[in-house]
């Protein structure tokens, strides 16, 4: 590849797992070869890595209280820093998951400014590809019904942890950060988005919002991200950015333009299997959709306990590896959920548990994804099979951490953002699993089956 000097071009942390894979896959399907790390990589690690584009590391901050944050986030974008990337990415949610006292996205860009540098920030959140746009720093998101303003979102604006009441994401973020904002509109975009950014600073900003509506925005905005000193190959500036894999596709799309990268994306499939696992912590309804198509289709679904889970008692874990094995004999791929959809009983009767246990939402959610990553971690070594699915943004960290993974690569693409991944482990009955990890809010209806038939483009919708 011509145009770039030798090392990585960007570094990122994720605020959730399933976010940090579609950052990754973004990199690696445009031919820049990315690994994403479940913790901080030890030397030898990273070595193992060696000549890629994009190194990332994964975390559960977005359910995590600013005081978390302060312990747990600097020493990793130091360490992101110490690569020489020229953009130092802090990944959030496409949907903008974040409020003052959980997952705030305010204060990592306070934490990011103080440790890369206190220059401008930019905040790019839209992904026209995802359906994520934003017009005149109003963010707006897809569902299968239509496209919907954040605040008036089916699925955000009635969010357990974070419902989303404001669709003006400096004014959301403003919540989250005493930083003055300002924003590169569609307008800018078509005329002069240099000459805009000149004023937004002059007149103060530190973190300037970018819309997107189309593929041209994208890269517009993308050329405003780079830093110019990249350009130049000197690689002497760092600029920390905040946003979703929607930086990786404008940073792409402006490389692609100044002929830097291919054009084309990789879209081929990993190849069918004849079984596969899968856990779900999500309650979305989009994923409970995926789930009733996954049950017409070859799938056995597993109800977890997760009042039981709650309490602390291991036999629901137990009971539920063993309806999977159950499953597994009958000729059907199993999947474990802790519920079918918003609406599911298991939803009232976990928080009458979690409340009668004194847990925290954070703590609830952290037991229900390691609950399910240790099923998980049962069948794959009772059972020999390669190839899962974690479904749940919260739930993909908690669970991914029980299967003694310390860094994934992207494999074969699906929709964007859900990806299927190759997993790297010391342990030998793990190494080389093929892992899918899903946020709630993505993928197709049939994409638990899409996953079995290894993505790829042309392997979509062929359930029968």
């Amino acid at each position: 590849m011509t145009g770039f000097a030798d090392g990585p071009l960007v570094a990122w942390v994720g605020d959730d797992f399933t976010g940090s894979a579609a950052t990754m896959e973004v990199l690696e399907f445009a031919g820049l070869p990315a690994v994403l790390f479940l913790m901080p990589p030890t030397r030898d690690q990273l070595a193992r890595f060696p000549g890629v584009r994009g190194i990332g590391i994964a975390t559960t901050a977005r359910s995590h209280t600013p005081d978390w944050m302060d312990r747990e986030l600097p020493p990793i974008l130091a360490a992101l820093a110490a690569t020489g990337a020229p953009v130092v990415h802090y990944k959030v949610c496409s949907t903008l998951d974040s409020a003052p006292h959980v997952g705030s996205i305010g204060r990592a860009i306070d934490l990011g400014r103080a440790t890369i540098g206190a220059g401008w920030v930019p905040c790019l959140i839209a992904a026209p590809v995802m359906r994520r746009y934003q017009a005149f720093g109003h963010l707006f998101a897809g569902t299968p019904e239509g496209v919907f303003r954040l605040d008036r979102h089916p699925v955000m604006a009635t969010h357990p942890v974070t419902p989303m009441g404001e669709a003006d994401v400096a004014r959301h973020l403003s919540q989250q950060t005493a930083c003055r904002f300002g924003a590169i509109t569609i307008e800018d975009l078509d005329t002069d988005p240099a000459a805009a950014l000149a004023r937004q600073l002059a007149q103060g900003a530190q973190v300037v919002t970018i819309d997107a509506m189309t593929q041209a925005h994208m890269a517009r905005g993308g050329a405003l991200i780079w830093p110019d000193s990249a350009a130049d190959q000197r690689f002497a500036d760092q600029r920390f950015v905040v946003g979703s894999q929607g930086v990786e596709y404008a940073l792409t799309a402006h490389w692609r333009d100044a002929g830097l990268i291919p054009a084309q994306d990789r879209d081929a499939s990993a190849g069918a299997v004849d079984r596969i696992l899968a856990v779900s912590g999500s309650v979305s309804p989009i994923t409970a959709a995926q789930i009733t198509h996954a049950e017409a289709h070859g799938f056995a679904i597993i109800a977890l306990d997760v009042g039981a889970v709650m309490r602390g008692d291991a036999t629901a874990e137990a009971q539920a590896v063993q309806a999977a094995m159950d499953a597994l004999a009958r000729g059907l791929d199993p999947l474990i959920c802790s519920a079918r959809g918003p609406d599911d009983p298991a939803i009232s009767a976990m928080h009458a548990a979690r409340d009668a246990a004194g847990l925290s939402d954070e703590d609830a959610n952290a037991r229900i994804g390691a609950a399910l990553g240790r099923c998980l971690k049962r069948l794959l070594k009772d059972t020999g099979i390669r190839r899962a699915v974690i479904s749940g943004g919260d739930t993909s960290g908690h669970a991914a951490r029980q299967l003694d993974i310390f860094a994934v690569t992207a494999l074969a693409p699906t929709i964007p953002g859900a990806a299927l991944l190759a997993a790297h482990s010391d342990d030998p009955a793990l190494a080389g699993l093929q892992l899918a990890l899903k946020g709630g809010q993505m993928g197709s209806p049939d994409y638990f089956g899409w996953i079995k038939r290894g993505g790829g483009t042309a392997t979509k919708g062929q359930d029968t």
